[in-house]
């Protein structure tokens, strides 16, 4: 490339790029190729590690959630076998009536004791039905065996607590009396 300067008829050369000007050609420096290939086997390494910890910081935030879901069903789980015995105190009261005290009072207990079970319910409690079952030592637990020819052998003839479960897990099994001697 050559240039005018202010005077006519002088010329500058600039240096030409690449060495040694002859057709442009450009000498390969030594090492190149490898210093590419190590380059693109870096990259390629650096994107699998980063794939990987994509990977395991998704597979935490799984973890966490799930981890946190069970905490919060542990706790209400909790709460709730806490209000058991409440539930059972209303049932007790709603089946020992007293003729003495006005029929007003038990119609509001009843009222509180359905929305007591209302809300329970919403929050996965079911009772467990026991009358006319046969026995599961995974549900129901023996306190009594009742000698009761026209029942089943093994039938649940009566219920002395109620036992619930919450979203399919068992929270307290029924106490029942079991008929022995019955039909097979």
């Amino acid at each position: 490339m050559t240039t005018q300067s202010g005077e006519a008829g002088e010329t500058e050369s600039a240096p030409s790029v690449g060495g040694s000007g002859a057709a442009g050609a450009t000498a390969p420096v030594p090492g190149l190729a490898e210093a590419y290939d190590k380059a693109l086997a870096e990259n390629k390494d650096l994107y699998d590690r980063l794939l990987r910890k994509q990977a395991e910081l998704e597979n935490l935030r799984k973890r966490t959630q799930k981890e946190k879901e069970e905490v919060r069903q542990h706790g209400a789980e909790d709460l709730i076998r806490s209000l058991l015995p409440t539930l059972d105190g209303f049932e007790r009261a709603l089946l020992h009536r007293d003729e003495s005290v006005p029929e007003a009072y038990y119609q509001g207990l009843e009222l509180i004791y359905r929305q007591f079970r209302e809300v329970l319910g919403r929050a996965g409690l079911t009772a467990l039905d026991t009358e006319g079952q046969l026995f599961d030592p995974y549900l129901h637990q023996a306190v009594e065996t009742v000698n009761a020819p026209g029942h089943r052998e093994h039938e649940i003839v009566g219920e002395m607590q109620r036992g619930y479960k919450l979203k399919n897990k068992l929270l307290r099994p029924a106490i029942v009396k079991v008929a022995v001697g019955g039909k097979p």
